[in-house]
């Protein structure tokens, strides 16, 4: 008879917010019934370990207050025997000496970074399953309780962002396996998809990492991160609960909306590669501008899991109702730059002002993606044609970008 493993605890120490999820994300990818324990400066680690036993503690070296070597010298003096949790250090230094000094504190593994997530998933595996265990990860899903309304209201300022794209798994799976992957490469793989291009954009402009300029688009933010980070965190997002939708009637709306985005985003790359404006940020925009609505249709599906109720009717009244709103929180809890939140906005309505050539771009790409072919001749008057002095060549680029005969949903107000 297969022995069922008693549920792990685990204590995760990282300054950043998104290796903190990145971390966790792959000890429940091999345990998902373990409890994890997340904190950002090693004083706070040490306190936790002071109230409670880990099975696992994963730490970073380079913590706030009390350092990841700290850590794991106060659990080799306090914690002996079956008591003495397993430690993964991860640290920046890949010295022999800082090898070396850490060595008698006997860490269960000393990962250098950037560290190949694929190869800390087995590792995890080696010290959190024993040979011939296997892990029910079909955990129980407490029922809802409420309307429909306070779960979305409850869950908007905490909501994980947009299901990803179909083919994002097939991709996470063809660049692990890549030998030589490049920055190029992985651009090509994940720029169609809205939570992966604001999640490595908002990484790389996390406090940790940020140096100089913002990043406002997907290359830059690879840049900045670079290749194995990169690879790390998609990974990770793909690992996340609900990361990719099952129901098939939220699935069909969620694609409406990766079709819209990706039409403005590429409506607005042309017409700014026409007029010599920043293509890639106008491009990023658009992709980004529909953000909530597929953060709503992922909220959704949890509700539907968790016993509650859903039809055409409610789904439509849920994106009206909170697909400005979940967008706009997560943009403004992922610190997207302000740039780009402004850009995003623009895409919904210009109200009046002195406006940016990009902001009319990404207000008339998106205009333009959701009116139904055949009506272009409807751009010619707006305020941002005007504002902008396009002529008719530039309106006939817009055409192929016209939304198929059944339309997306209108612009909600940012």
């Amino acid at each position: 008879m297969t022995e069922t493993p008693k549920a792990p605890g685990v204590l995760v120490a990282a300054a950043d917010p998104w290796n903190r999820e990145l971390l966790g994300q792959l000890v429940l990818s091999v345990r998902c019934d373990a409890t994890i324990e997340f904190c950002e400066d090693g004083t706070h680690a040490i306190e936790l370990c002071r109230q409670r036993v880990f099975t696992l503690v994963v730490a970073e070296q380079e913590l706030p207050g009390a350092d990841g070597i700290d850590l794991l010298r106060h659990l080799r003096r306090t914690r002996r025997g079956p008591l003495a949790p397993d430690f993964i250090l991860i640290s920046a230094s890949a010295d022999t000496a800082s090898v070396r000094a850490v060595l008698p504190l006997a860490p269960s593994a000393y990962l250098v970074k950037p560290f190949n997530a694929e190869d800390l998933r087995q590792r995890l595996r080696a010290l959190l399953v024993e040979p011939g265990q296997e892990v029910a990860c079909v955990a129980p899903v407490a029922r809802v309780a409420g309307s429909l309304d306070n779960f979305l209201a409850d869950a908007r300022d905490a909501a994980d962002g947009a299901p990803l794209l179909e083919e994002v798994g097939t991709a996470v799976s063809r660049c692990l396996n890549t030998a030589e992957l490049s920055l190029e490469q992985l651009e090509d793989e994940f720029g169609r998809d809205p939570q992966i291009t604001a999640c490595l954009i908002a990484a790389a402009n996390s406090a940790a990492r940020h140096a100089g300029m913002p990043c406002l688009t997907l290359a830059q933010a690879l840049a900045r991160l670079g290749l194995a980070q990169a690879t790390n965190l998609v990974l990770g997002l793909s690992l996340e609960r609900a990361a990719q939708l099952a129901d098939p009637q939220l699935k069909a709306r969620a694609q409406g909306f990766w079709d819209l985005s990706q039409r403005t985003a590429e409506a607005a790359q042309v017409l700014a590669e026409d007029i010599g404006v920043d293509a890639p940020r106008c491009y990023t925009a658009g992709l980004l501008h529909c953000l909530g609505d597929l953060a709503v249709l992922r909220t959704l599906e949890e509700w539907q899991q968790r016993g509650g109720e859903l039809n055409e009717e409610l789904i439509d009244e849920s994106l009206k109702g909170y697909g400005a709103g979940f967008g706009s929180t997560l943009r403004t809890r992922w610190r997207l730059p302000l740039e780009l939140r402004e850009l995003i906005a623009a895409a919904y309505g210009m109200g009046s002002g002195v406006f940016s050539r990009k902001a009319l771009i990404l207000n008339l790409a998106a205009a333009a993606a959701r009116l139904p072919a055949g009506r272009e001749d409807e751009l010619k008057d707006s305020k941002a044609v005007r504002m902008l002095g396009l002529g008719p060549s530039q309106l006939r680029l817009l055409q192929g970008f016209l939304a198929p005969e059944v339309a997306p949903p209108e612009p909600l107000d940012a």
